[in-house]
């Protein structure tokens, strides 16, 4: 467990503590609603962080033609490789940009933030759904009635609500890598929060001072207000009863509104936009907006294919499986939804913008941890607190666009592929005694998978946290590194043990420098994406080194993967970003590591099934590589 920080809360009983941050589920911080203790910036007071740096031309143009190589063929790679040259020459636009970006990063706390919330998130108009909101599976559950279930999601909502207490009263423990602290901004976006669609970009809406959560049954909306009147987090069981409030008045038809947010955010824009211009419904989305969070009770999805549990779990809280079943029961805007269905499943999806997966795992675990509870929390005296029903007012032009979105949805549903399973040979203690890196070990299998599957390597993205560094979000580790290919060539052509192992040690540690490299603020992608933006920004002509193919080769991420650890047993999953790539998303457990690889069936070179057996198999191959040098470990 990291250090703590003075007032962190600590001393509980191991069960309910989650090894993050060593946060307890029980009463002891008070649970006050925003309005009386509002989170802020200034009551967030934690390490003081260094400002984002701004790596140096001459190393990223290095890395750059360093990480390009792989990708292109031997002229392409030369053509390649001058244009880098030339741009980083001296008195060249390259080192004229580099000066703009290092007076600008002297001036800033974090150069990058404004410009990569943007381009990555907020100017991004395909759906949030699948393309960017990750989803998170919880332990599966079994539930005997609608009781069961109702009570479970009460419990989730009660463990949320007291995860956000902590973190409004200052008290969340600080998270450490190494001996470095890291930013903890992310954790304060987490809740109150939702994207707004807009005509040509979004923004993002925060409302400090929301006492309600929106509850989802049967595609209907109610508000139902989670805090008394004396500002303090209704008990368990005054939730359970307005959970039951909900389902009691949800039986009669709804307005589908929810299916908008599955939309392009250019179409979702105008509906919204249209959706304001009567005072009903302009009410109704700022209940939703303002939301401290959203429940989702499901219903059983009604599929009929081959899929084992794992992936329909994942499946279904990704994308709901469509307009038959519980894509309309969400509203994908929402920073945070949490997800509960009759038959069990249960979990999360949450909108990216705001927020890493870090963050949302730690959330996680705390709130399944405090589900363990026996009973629930409360008095025999009950509030019996009421739902309100939002209604919705739409014109038929609006119910021709639910109607698009309805089947929109239904093309996007069927278009994904998932593989969601846990890998039991081994886990990444099992790594470790053969003295390698866990993480380095899986990224490499990764890569190896993709080309003993398609023959050849791919631009393989790869998240790194940037938190040393205030308001630091992610870096892109480029894992097809010429080290990494070249052990995956050698293997699938030679049996040669020891080259082979030698290899691998160097793929490993080319792994882990790079890795090394993101996390200190010193990788290439985000500062090339701040030479583009000032060139654009000045109206300088985009310079040849973004124009030249190997540049858009280099980042079509074929790979899209990201380590995401949680304590219990859980796998976060998303769309690939891609039409022709993979998402692969990872949890590295003690004794096995689950996985959840995702795919795109108008594709008809990528199958998320042959992958996850590709990758199973270059998980064993590697550890037979590695066992045979270290033969006591295994």
């Amino acid at each position: 467990m990291a250090n703590t920080t003075a007032g962190a809360v600590r001393g509980f009983p191991q069960k309910f503590m989650c090894s993050k941050h060593g946060l307890s589920a029980f009463p002891g911080v008070a649970l006050y609603s925003p309005k009386t203790r509002s989170m802020s910036a200034k009551a967030f007071q934690y390490a003081k962080l260094p400002s984002l740096p701004v790596p140096k031309l001459s190393q990223t143009l290095e890395q750059y033609i360093r990480t390009v190589k792989p990708l292109l063929t031997k002229d392409e790679f030369a053509i390649t490789e001058q244009v880098a040259k030339n741009f980083g020459a001296p008195g060249g636009v390259g080192e004229k940009l580099q000066l703009m970006l290092e007076e600008k990063g002297a001036n800033e706390p974090n150069w990058l933030s404004e410009w990569w919330l943007d381009s990555a998130y907020l100017s991004y108009r395909l759906p949030v759904l699948v393309h960017s909101n990750p989803a998170l599976v919880f332990p599966k559950q079994n539930f005997l009635s609608q009781r069961e279930q109702l009570t479970y999601a009460a419990k989730l909502i009660a463990g949320a609500l007291r995860y956000k207490a902590i973190i409004d009263s200052g008290k969340l423990e600080q998270d450490y890598l190494g001996k470095n602290p890291l930013d903890m901004s992310q954790y304060t976006k987490v809740f109150n929060g939702c994207r707004i669609p807009g005509l040509k970009t979004d923004t993002i809406r925060h409302a400090l001072d929301s006492n309600h959560i929106i509850v989802v049954h049967n595609n209907q909306f109610f508000k139902l207000v989670v805090y008394k009147e004396n500002g303090q987090v209704l008990d368990d069981r005054d939730i359970l009863d307005g959970l039951n409030c909900v389902t009691d008045k949800s039986n009669g038809p709804s307005a589908g509104v929810g299916f908008l947010t599955t939309e392009s955010r250019n179409v979702w824009g105008i509906a919204h936009e249209e959706l304001n211009k009567d005072p009903v419904n302009r009410a109704s989305l700022k209940a939703i907006e303002d939301s401290i969070f959203v429940m989702c009770l499901d219903k059983p999805s009604k599929i009929e294919d081959n899929a084992t549990i794992s992936t329909r779990m994942a499946l279904q809280l990704l994308h709901g499986y469509g307009s038959a079943n519980n894509s309309g029961n969400r509203w994908f805007d929402k920073t945070l939804q949490l997800i509960v269905s009759e038959d069990g499943v249960n979990g999360l999806c949450y909108e990216h913008s705001p927020t890493e997966g870090p963050p949302i795992a730690n959330l996680a675990d705390f709130i399944v941890n405090y589900t363990q509870e026996k009973a629930l929390d409360g008095d025999e005296l009950h509030l019996s607190p009421d739902c309100e029903r939002l209604t919705f007012n739409l014109t038929p032009a609006l119910e021709e666009t639910v109607k698009l979105a309805k089947r929109n949805v239904d093309l996007l549903v069927q278009d994904v592929q998932m593989n969601s399973f846990s890998f039991d040979k081994f886990g990444k203690e099992d790594i470790k005694a053969l003295k390698l890196s866990p993480d380095s070990f899986i990224q490499i299998a990764i890569q190896m998978a993709f080309i003993r599957l398609h023959g050849h390597p791919a631009a393989h993205y790869e998240s790194a946290s940037t938190r040393k560094f205030h308001g630091g979000r992610t870096e892109t580790i480029r894992s097809c590194l010429p080290e990494i290919v070249d052990f995956a060539n050698l293997h699938l052509e030679k049996n040669r043990p020891q080259e082979k192992y030698r290899a691998l040690q160097a793929a490993v540690n080319a792994h882990k420098r790079y890795v090394g490299m993101a996390i200190n603020g010193q990788a290439i992608d985000r500062h090339l994406l701040g030479l583009k933006k000032l060139a654009i920004e000045n109206g300088i002509d985009i310079p040849s080194l973004f124009l030249d193919p190997g540049y858009p080769i280099s980042n079509n991420w074929r790979l899209s993967t990201s380590q995401v650890a949680a304590v219990n047993d859980m796998v976060m999953c998303y769309g690939p970003v891609t039409p022709d790539g993979y998402g692969c998303c990872y949890n590295p457990r003690r004794d096995a590591i689950n996985f959840a690889v995702s795919a795109f069936n108008s594709n008809p070179t990528t199958c998320a099934e042959k992958f996850g057996d590709a990758l199973k198999k270059c998980l064993e191959d590697m550890r037979d590589v590695a066992a045979s040098s270290v033969p006591s470990s295994l």
